[in-house]
């Protein structure tokens, strides 16, 4: 699997976003998008995934040579971020089998791995997510995503409401979730991407 820019942009009314970018985001490789708060990270990555449609330029995901359909894209990727919204009204327990019903499972885990690796007390699983503090809930986005079986990972601002414990197990998350993909990491937080093969600065791109 591969993702192909070809002088993409985007703006909103008259301001370009980003804009002339080329580039290609390879299978098996991490990457980090860096740029200061509002620079485009986000927006990029709203590109990437098809929540947000270049103003110009195409992208495309190519696997094995073959492109891919955006009704086939959805299944290949996932996606942590703090405009990414859980069902408050799910319990946890609830709102990690709802998710699994839509994406498989890492073969490494099973979803009572996943309940251990969140490092939740036992009754929490019964609460409802609206009753989460927000630390809490960036936990079970970044869970739920890194534990899915996905060709493309995408985790934007990943440690925002964590405390340093959290950023701590964020690190051991990726660790123990480590499969053969594109990990594409938005941030400005070097700690967040340290670990990545290449870097993407968009502020390249204005």
């Amino acid at each position: 699997m591969n993702i192909i820019l070809q002088d993409i942009g985007r703006r909103y009314n008259r301001e370009w976003i980003f804009r002339h970018l080329d580039y290609t985001f390879s299978f098996g490789n991490s990457y980090a998008i860096l740029g200061p708060n509002g620079s485009g990270k986000s927006t990029l990555i709203k590109v990437l995934t098809g929540s947000l449609a270049p103003s110009e330029g195409t992208m495309r995901f190519e696997d094995r040579g073959v492109e891919l359909g955006a009704e086939h894209v959805y299944q290949k990727i996932s996606l942590a971020a703090p405009y990414i919204e859980l069902i408050e009204e799910f319990t946890l327990n609830e709102m990690i089998d709802f998710h699994f019903k839509f994406k498989k499972i890492l073969p490494s885990f099973t979803v009572e791995k996943v309940k251990d690796t969140l490092g939740f007390p036992k009754h929490t699983f019964q609460k409802e997510i609206r009753h989460f503090s927000s630390g809490m809930k960036q936990r079970v986005k970044l869970v739920l995503a890194c534990c899915s079986e996905c060709q493309v990972l995408f985790l934007d601002e990943p440690t925002s409401n964590l405390d340093k414990e959290g950023e701590g197990w964020y690190l051991n998350l990726l660790e123990s979730s480590k499969s053969d993909r594109i990990l594409i990491v938005g941030s400005n937080q070097e700690h967040e991407y340290s670990f990545c093969d290449e870097y993407l600065q968009i502020m390249d791109y204005k």
